[in-house]
């Protein structure tokens, strides 16, 4: 089964892709490496999920902004590629979790995204190498961002 035959199955919404909030591209595309810049977990009405995980926000809240945040990255690879299928593997992660100093379940948090990376693009395909930490703020005090590094198809 194809990613975007996955995505109508699981039922996903992707949200509206995200507008830069700098100076700065949210996907820059190198011969067949698509390099995705910090994403934030955007709802599809164009809010963002915010609160510090450990206070504000229990993990589980936590995990589900991290998936949300996967949904935004995929829409960002949909509208650069034009379909998700020209996906050939994720490479690489960076998952930052806006907690508190005492918070040490980033991993748990992050996992949000990796499972549905994982759900999209299968276990060879959707599985990279990641990064989880945790930060004492992100902008907008948003819960997670995640930047990703994928292989894309010409």
């Amino acid at each position: 089964m194809s990613p975007e035959q996955r995505v109508e199955q699981l039922g996903l919404e992707l949200p509206p892709p995200p507008k830069p909030a700098g100076l700065y591209q949210p996907i820059v595309i190198l011969g067949e490496v698509a390099y995705l810049s910090g994403h934030g977990p955007l709802k599809p009405d164009g809010t963002l999920i915010t609160g510090r995980v450990g206070s504000e926000v229990d993990p589980q809240a936590g995990y589900h902004a991290a998936r949300q945040t996967g949904l935004a990255i995929l829409s960002t690879l949909r509208t650069a590629l034009g379909s998700l299928d020209r996906v050939q593997r994720l490479i690489k992660s960076l998952g930052m979790v806006n907690a508190t100093a005492d918070f040490t379940q980033h991993p748990a948090v992050i996992n949000g995204y990796s499972e549905l990376m994982r759900e999209v693009f299968g276990d060879q395909r959707g599985v990279g190498a990641r990064s989880a930490v945790g930060t004492s703020s992100l902008p907008g005090n948003m819960s997670v961002e995640i930047e990703a590094i994928f292989e894309i198809a010409r």
